[in-house]
This record gives structure tokens, sequence and C-alpha cells, in this order.
């Protein structure tokens, strides 16, 4: 039996669990997913997004999760023109257990951005849709754009549900300027979007309320 285990790399257990560990359970591959629920993405776009993975490794999962028929390749069509991957309908079907485990995963935190990585978009995406409240979001309908330097994610809340894609934002109705830190201190509410906007840490295009109506429905401090 060990050696069965150690040649395929697998539980070997005839057990719904191990079977998706199986499957997802190495390490980086659940945040390789987790850069995809976003959207499709280039290599480049995977390795930024997740710091102190090597090229060799990011190739080699990629190239393991494409075997298994969780994501594929597609070249976009011009001008872009670039080879990107992304989920298929199966890995799709992981955005559920995700999103759950990342709500277990918040009580495990760090007390400080000190030392540690900022989060990715991809990283940010799922925290908005773990924590969403879909009970304050029913009279909403509005889309957010979030502008960081030269990333941005666009949120679309409507009927109590959420969407969150990356690319340029296109007719939004409100646009945060922000960076990464300042952010993270809108969304956990260490930081006020009063004192963010007194303080130039954040600049909205639209209506200035706009920001307390999307903390209100997307922000951990509001889920607590």
């Amino acid at each position: 039996m060990y050696n069965i285990c150690m040649a395929t790399r697998s539980y070997n257990q005839f057990c719904a669990l191990a079977s998706a560990l199986d499957y997802v359970g190495e390490r980086w591959t659940l945040l390789i997913i987790r850069e995809l629920l976003i959207g499709p993405r280039r290599f480049k776009d995977l390795l930024q997004g997740l710091p102190c993975i090597s090229t060799n490794l990011l190739a080699e999962r990629l190239k393991t999760l494409e075997q298994q028929g969780i994501i594929c390749q597609r070249v976009l069509p011009p001008p872009a023109g670039s080879t990107v991957y992304e989920l298929t309908a199966l890995g799709r079907s992981l955005e559920r257990p995700i999103l759950e485990l990342g709500r277990w995963g918040a009580q495990l935190l760090p007390d400080s951005l000190e030392g540690i990585e900022l989060p990715s978009l991809g990283s940010i995406a799922v925290a908005m849709k773990a924590f969403f409240r879909p009970d304050r979001a029913m009279n909403i309908d509005e889309t957010y754009a979030l502008q960081f330097e030269e990333e941005s994610l666009q949120v679309q809340i409507k009927q109590g549900e959420i969407t969150v894609q990356q690319g340029a934002y296109q007719r939004s109705d409100a646009v945060f300027h922000t960076n990464m830190p300042a952010f993270l201190g809108l969304f956990t509410g260490r930081i006020t979007p009063e004192d963010a906007i007194s303080g130039g840490l954040v600049r909205i295009e639209g209506d200035p309320q706009a920001l307390s109506r999307f903390l209100n429905v997307t922000g951990l401090s509001a889920a607590q």
C-alpha cells in the first residue's frame, strides 16, 4: 500500500474528500484556482498573483490541472492574441468550497501585514464573495469598479447577488481609486469610509455614499 500511494501521489482511499484532495490538495493548487475565479489569466498574471511560486512549479501545476480537466487554455481574439488559462465547468464548481474555506480561514488571519505579501485581485474577489451579505443587498442595483493603480475589479450587485470579474471598468455607478493597504483597512473596518476619503486614501468617481453601501454588503466587518 505504501508503494502504491507514493507512486500515484494518491491517498488511495474510497472517500470523496480524499478523492478531492488527490486533485486539488497539492500546495498552490487552490490558490491558482482562486486567481482564475475572476476570469482568464495569462501565465505572467498568475505569477504576479502568486508571489513566491517558481515558474517551473507554476507550469507543473497548470499542466496537471489541465490534464485533470479543471482548467484549459485558449487564445484571446485579436488584438490581444494572448494565451490564457481559464476554469472549465469542473473548475468553476470549486468556487463554493473555496468560499467556505475562505470564511473558515478568516479567523486565522494575521493581525498585521508586516512581513507578508499583499493580497492579489483573486484573493480580494474571493473575500468579497465569501463575506457578501445578500440580505443587505436586496435593494441595491449598482456596479462598482475597484481601481488599484493598473489593476481593476468590477463588482456588480443586483437582486441580492454579487458578480466579480477582472478588467477595466465600464458603465460603473462608482469607481473607487485606492491602493491595497487602504482597501484592506476599509474592508476589515479598521478605516472608515469618511476617514479614507478625507485622508486621500480613496478617490471616488460618482456618489461618495456608494463606498459605504459597497462595504456594508461586502466588508469583513459587516459580516461579523
